[in-house]
Parts: structure tokens; C-alpha cells; sequence
């Protein structure tokens, strides 16, 4: 693990690795609720979600929300979703996945924009920690773009993991927007928060399941 050789992967969490869908939706339509906007479906979700986060609710609303109403739903929304997160778990094979990826003499790290200090022990619980390089979750203000925090995600990697071998996994549009401003590739699963439609729009591989991701990871970093 480690080699500077070798093919690395930056897997995403929410939406994931972790399947948090039914708590992200409780969530969601809690914030909703504090503005008057009617609840929505997950499919509804995935094909309205965007990237950074207050311009999906401008979606919703006709118009960007004020600081104080974002202020207000970002809180409900991490209030609820922290409420129901302990009903979900990790991804069907994710762990067997991690596992087979390291066993293959491969690295891999996580990168999240879910707040740093809840990841690291919630990663840590489900007893995948080891197989990671570096696990690093979001330290700034909620609702931006993940593209800066990947470039200083490799960067703390430098000398052991090479951009142009590392694919990132993730369910967003996003995560292949900062793959690229890293200068790495991107594989985007449909299991998450964007449907199948946004997510072919990003001109990247897109798979159904988890295993697909991971064998489209060794293809492009081979």
C-alpha cells in the first residue's frame, strides 16, 4: 500500500461508500419545512440536487436563500440528518471492496464535505479506517464545492500518490469537478444523491454499483 506506482483511489462518503439516502431525505424535507416548501421524493432530490448546496435550494425557492435562512436550514438539516444516520450503514460490499483494492497493492484515501470531527469516528465504527491513506472530512463552512479541498487532499499525498493514477468514486457531479481541478479522473455511482441523466452530463464513467466503480478505477489508472 502506498507505492508511489500504484493505482489510487479517493472514494467519496455520503451517498457512497456510506447510504445515507433515507436520512439525507428526512433531512432535506425537515429544512424544506422551515421555508413552507413542500416535501420531496428521492427521485426528486437526485434530479434537482446540485453543488454548492444553496444553489439546489434556489431551485426550489425561485431565488438564492438569504444568509439567515441558510444559516437556519443548514442547521435543521444537519440536525435531522445526524438524528437519523445511525439507521444506515455502509453500501452493499463496500468493505469487501476496500479491502480487496489495499489486498491488491493498491491505495486508496476518503475525501468527504460531511464535517470532519463526526466522520473520522463514524468511519472508524464501521472498522474500515485502515484501509486508507488519509481520511479527511470537511473543516470550513457547509455548502460549497469539494474541488479546493482536492487539491490539497493529494497534495498532503504527494510523494506517495500520483494524480494522473487516481480515480475518485463519487455519486455527485461535483466530485468529477474537483477530480479534474486535481488533475486526477473521476467514476460517478448512480446509488446516491444525482440521478443517472445529471450525472452522464459530466462527460465521465458512470456505473450503477459500487464493484462497476472499482473496476473502472483499475481500467483508467492502469
Amino acid at each position: 500500500m502506498g507505492m508511489k506506482a500504484s493505482a489510487h483511489i479517493v472514494w467519496d462518503w455520503n451517498g457512497t461508500l456510506f447510504h445515507d439516502n433515507d436520512a439525507i431525505i428526512v433531512a432535506t424535507n425537515a429544512a424544506f419545512a422551515e421555508l413552507g416548501l413542500a416535501p420531496i421524493t428521492l427521485e426528486q432530490y437526485r434530479s434537482l440536487y446540485c453543488v454548492p448546496v444553496p444553489k439546489f435550494y434556489e431551485r426550489l425557492l425561485g431565488r438564492l436563500p438569504t444568509d439567515a435562512e441558510w444559516e437556519l436550514m443548514d442547521g435543521v438539516f444537519h440536525r435531522h440528518y445526524t438524528a437519523h444516520r445511525e439507521r444506515c450503514g455502509l453500501t452493499e460490499g463496500a468493505a469487501e471492496l476496500l479491502a480487496g483494492w489495499r489486498s491488491a497493492g493498491h491505495s486508496q484515501s476518503l475525501l468527504s464535505m460531511y464535517g470532519h470531527a463526526e466522520l473520522v469516528p463514524l468511519v472508524r465504527g464501521f472498522g474500515i479506517e485502515a484501509h486508507f491513506l488519509r481520511v479527511e472530512g470537511r473543516t470550513g463552512p457547509s455548502g460549497g464545492s469539494k474541488a479546493q479541498h482536492m487539491v490539497r487532499h493529494l497534495a498532503a499525498l504527494t510523494g506517495v500518490v500520483e494524480p494522473a493514477r487516481t480515480v475518485v468514486i463519487g455519486d455527485a457531479a461535483d466530485d468529477a469537478i474537483a477530480a479534474r481541478e486535481a488533475g486526477a479522473r473521476a467514476v460517478l455511482y448512480t446509488g446516491g444523491s444525482h440521478s443517472r441523466d445529471s450525472l452522464a452530463e459530466v462527460g465521465v464513467p458512470v456505473v450503477d454499483t459500487l464493484a462497476e466503480a472499482v473496476e473502472e478505477a483499475q481500467r483508467i489508472a492502469a
